[in-house]
C-alpha cells in the first residue's frame, strides 16, 4: 500500500492521495522572528509526496556497496525535465524522467501546474521512475499543460532521501512555487545558518531547500527577481526550474557547471532538459543550451521566452566528466556529440599508450564507445568479450566478503571465446576506488584471457567534485593514493594506462579552458575549503 507524506510539525503519515494542499507549518519565517529582526513574515510550506518503502530497503539502499549500481563510478546526482504548453505535460515528463533515469536512480517526482484550478500537484517517492508511477492512477492525477519532474541519487540515509525527493512543492504569501535542482551549493551551510538565525525552520538536508528559503524572505516583486536575488547568494553549482500556475522558469549558474537545453516540440511546446536524448524523446527539436548565468522564462498565456542575466558572466567552467562517463552517447551536451568525443578518446588513448593484444573490449555500457576509438586507431580488433545485465534487480541478504566480491559477475558475464587464450585491451572511461577494475581483471583472467592491459579513457581521478557529483573523499580515490604503477599492481592488470590530462586539453582546442577538470587538476573554479571552514569554526 502506498502512503504518503505530510511536511507537518508532527510528520503524520496520510493516505496516498494526490492533491495540491499544504501543511500549514513546516519551512515556515515564524512570525514572531521575522518581526524581530525585520523580515518578511511569509507563510511558506514545503510540500512533498513520497510514497510508502520498505524498511528494508531503507537500511541497505545507501549503505551497502553490494547493493548500488556502478559504486566504483562517480555519480550524478540528479536530472531535471520541464515541459510547458502540452496537455499531457505530465506523461511527456514521466518519458523523459525515464530517459534520464541514468542521472538518479533512487528518487523521482514530477509537479504539475493546472492554470484553471490554479493549483500545482506534486508526486514524489523512492524508486526508479516506473516505480513512483507504478498506478496509472499517479499520473492521471498531475493535470494541466505544464509539469517538471526530477531523478536523483540519493547521498545520505534513506529515510532523509525520502524527505528530500524532489521536486518541492512550496507555499508562501503570494501562491505556490515549486522547484527542481541539478548541481550542488558549496555555501549551503553558511546559508542555512543564515536563514536559521532570521527564523526558518528546515524540513530536509537537501541544498535546494535554501533556495526556496531565501525567495520566502525576498523583498523583490516580481517572482523573476526574488529567483535572481536568491541566485546572487548562491555559490556552486546549479540548473534549476521552477514552476508556478502560470510560468516555467529555466535557470543555470554563471559557471555552466551543469548542463540544461531546451527543445520545442511539433505542437509549439517547448521542453527544457538535462541532456538532448530526453528532448529526442518526445518529439522536442533542439534550440539551444540555458546559458551560464541565465534565467529564461515562459508564459504559459502566449508561450513567450524572455531571458534575463543573473549576474556579469563568469569564465565557463562546464564539467568534462559529462563527456566521459555522465551523459548518454545519444547526446548533445556543451553543444558536442557525446559519442564522437568519446570516440576521441579512445583515439587518443591508443596513440598515447599502444600495446600489443588481439582484441579490444569495453566495459560496458560507457566504456563502448572509447573502446572502439581505441580499436579503429590501433587496428586492433574490436570485441564484446563482457555483457552487462540490466536487469539485476537489489536483494536484501547480508552477503559474506566472498560472495560480495562475485558480485560484479551479477551485471558483467565473460565471453569466454572472445577471451580465452587472448591479449586483451580492456578500456573503460574511468577508475574512481579501483574496486570494480580489480573485480574485472580477475573476472577475465577466469575466463581464460592471457593477458589483461587496463586502458582508461580519462586522466586518473585524483579529486573530489563539490559541483553536483557524488565522489568519494580524496582519501578513498586511488589515483590520489598511489601512482599508475601502484594502481596497476592493485587491480592486478599486465598493464595500465590513462589518458593524459594534457591530451584530453589538446582534443579540447580551444574550449579546454571553458571545462572543469578540477577532478583531475584539482583545479577549482569555486574554492571549496572556505565553505569546509564554516563548519569546522561552528
Amino acid at each position: 500500500m502506498a502512503a504518503t507524506t505530510s511536511f507537518t510539525s508532527s510528520f503524520t503519515m496520510e493516505p496516498p492521495h494526490v492533491s495540491s494542499k499544504t501543511s500549514p507549518l513546516s519551512l515556515r519565517h515564524l512570525a514572531f522572528s521575522a518581526k524581530a529582526f525585520s523580515l518578511p513574515s511569509p507563510s511558506f510550506s514545503l510540500r512533498s509526496q513520497p510514497r510508502f518503502f520498505s524498511p528494508l530497503f531503507a537500511s541497505h539502499i545507501d549503505t551497502n556497496p553490494f547493493f548500488n549500481d556502478d559504486f566504483d563510478k562517480p555519480r550524478e546526482e540528479c536530472g531535471v525535465f520541464g515541459v510547458i504548453g502540452d496537455p499531457d505535460a505530465a506523461s511527456l515528463c514521466y518519458l523523459g524522467l525515464q530517459k534520464l533515469q541514468h542521472r538518479g536512480e533512487e528518487g523521482a517526482g514530477i509537479v504539475a501546474a493546472d492554470p484553471e484550478s490554479n493549483k500545482l500537484q506534486a508526486v514524489t517517492g523512492l524508486g526508479l521512475v516506473t516505480d513512483v508511477f507504478a498506478s496509472p492512477e499517479y499520473l492521471k492525477s498531475l493535470l494541466g499543460t505544464m509539469a517538471i519532474g526530477h531523478v536523483r541519487y540519493s547521498t545520505s540515509g534513506a529515510i532523509a532521501a525520502l524527505k528530500n525527493v524532489q521536486p518541492f512543492l512550496a507555499s508562501y504569501r503570494f501562491g505556490q512555487l515549486a522547484v527542481c535542482h541539478n548541481g550542488n551549493l558549496l555555501n549551503h551551510d553558511k546559508l542555512k545558518m543564515e536563514l536559521e538565525s532570521r527564523g526558518s525552520i528546515f524540513n530536509t538536508s537537501s541544498d535546494t531547500e535554501v533556495i526556496l528559503h531565501l525567495i520566502a524572505a525576498s523583498t523583490s516583486r516580481p517572482l523573476l527577481s526574488r529567483i535572481i536575488e536568491a541566485c546572487e547568494s548562491l555559490e556552486g553549482a546549479y540548473s534549476l526550474l521552477f514552476l508556478t500556475s502560470s510560468k516555467l522558469y529555466a535557470v543555470r549558474d554563471p559557471f555552466g557547471f551543469r548542463p540544461l537545453v531546451l527543445g520545442r516540440r511539433p505542437n509549439g511546446a517547448l521542453v527544457f532538459a538535462s541532456e538532448t536524448c530526453a528532448l529526442d524523446l518526445v518529439d522536442a527539436k533542439y534550440l539551444r543550451e540555458i546559458n551560464p548565468g541565465e534565467v529564461a522564462v515562459v508564459d504559459l498565456k502566449d508561450m513567450s521566452i524572455s531571458s534575463a542575466c543573473l549576474m556579469p558572466p563568469k569564465p565557463r567552467k562546464a564539467c568534462i566528466f559529462e563527456h566521459i562517463y555522465f551523459a548518454l552517447p545519444n547526446s548533445i551536451v556543451y553543444g558536442r556529440a557525446v559519442h564522437e568525443s568519446r570516440l576521441a578518446f579512445g583515439q587518443a588513448l591508443a596513440e598515447e599508450s599502444p600495446v600489443q593484444a588481439d582484441v579490444v573490449i569495453p566495459v560496458p555500457d560507457s566504456g563502448f564507445f572509447a573502446a572502439l576509438g581505441y580499436s579503429q586507431a590501433s587496428g586492433i580488433p574490436f570485441g564484446q568479450g563482457l555483457l552487462r545485465s540490466h536487469y539485476v534487480g537489489r536483494t536484501f541478504i547480508q552477503p559474506e566478503q566472498h560472495i560480495r566480491d562475485l558480485s560484479v559477475r551479477l551485471k558483467l558475464s565473460p565471453v569466454g571465446g572472445v577471451l580465452e587464450g587472448k591479449s586483451v585491451v580492456v578500456v573503460d572511461d574511468s577508475i574512481v576506488r579501483g574496486t570494480t577494475s580489480s573485480k574485472i581483471v580477475r573476472l577475465l583472467r577466469d575466463a581464460g584471457a592471457r593477458e589483461v592491459h587496463m586502458r582508461i579513457a580519462s586522466p586518473p581521478v585524483v579529486g573530489s567534485c563539490y559541483y553536483g557529483v557524488d565522489t568519494p573523499s580524496e582519501g578513498e580515490l586511488i589515483s590520489n593514493r598511489m601512482d599508475t604503477a601502484g594502481v596497476c599492481r592493485q587491480i592486478g592488470s599486465d598493464t595500465l594506462a590513462f589518458l593524459s590530462l594534457s591530451k584530453l586539453h589538446n582534443l579540447l582546442g580551444d574550449e579546454a579552458p571553458a571545462f572543469c577538470d578540477a577532478c583531475f587538476s584539482k583545479k577549482y573554479p569555486v574554492p571549496p575549503r572556505k565553505y569546509e571552514k564554516v563548519q569546522e569554526e561552528e
